[in-house]
């Protein structure tokens, strides 16, 4: 099964309100991957076209990849999360029984829930700053901190999608990488 149809299939492991705050973050999180991409896609040929046939690029093409670019990346990091795919090292992770590795897991995802909530904090403080300084993007002329929103928002799902992890391993047995993912290695060869 592919990521995508992973994604359109999802159905989250969590009982009650958590499996439903869950669903919802999954579908915000595909929604605005997908528009960011293929808006980014469509900006950039439309720019292409333009420059090559008319002569002249867009001159606001720029300063909207720059926005999509922030926004796929914010919204990339709880997709991560919610995949198990961020970079772990995991040498004494692996060499621990089940019971540790839960142990550490439910740790590991609280500290960075808590990382996650702090840099949430700070990036709502930032835009603040942003708003208060009045700068405005050159080519649109709209104010320079909604290209930010994204940031905070990224930091919020991701961090409620690490407390959702911890929470899922302190009610299962078993030991999962997010909610859905449960910990263990693919042993195939098309697998990076």
């Amino acid at each position: 099964m592919t990521d995508e149809e992973t994604e359109k299939n999802y159905r989250s492991g969590l009982p009650g309100p958590l499996g439903v705050v869950d669903t919802l973050l999954s579908k915000l999180e595909a929604v605005l991957l997908a528009m960011g991409v293929l808006l980014m896609a469509v900006n950039t040929i439309a720019n292409v076209i333009a420059r090559f046939v008319f002569g002249d690029s867009i001159f606001f093409s720029g300063e909207i990849n720059r926005i999509l670019i922030i926004m796929i990346t914010f919204a990339g990091i709880g997709y991560a999360a919610r995949h198990g795919r961020h970079i772990r090292m995991s040498a004494i992770y692996d060499a621990l029984p089940v019971g540790g590795r839960r142990v550490l897991m439910i740790i590991i995802a609280l500290f960075t829930s808590l990382v996650m909530f702090f840099l949430f904090y700070y990036s709502v403080v930032y835009i603040l700053d942003q708003r208060a300084s009045g700068r405005v993007l050159p080519a649109l002329g709209f104010e320079i901190w909604w290209i930010y929103v994204w940031a905070p928002l990224g930091f919020l799902i991701t961090g409620i999608q690490y407390l959702l992890t911890a929470i899922k391993n302190m009610t299962s047995r078993d030991v999962y990488l997010s909610t859905g993912v449960l910990d263990g290695y693919k042993d195939t060869e098309t697998e990076v």
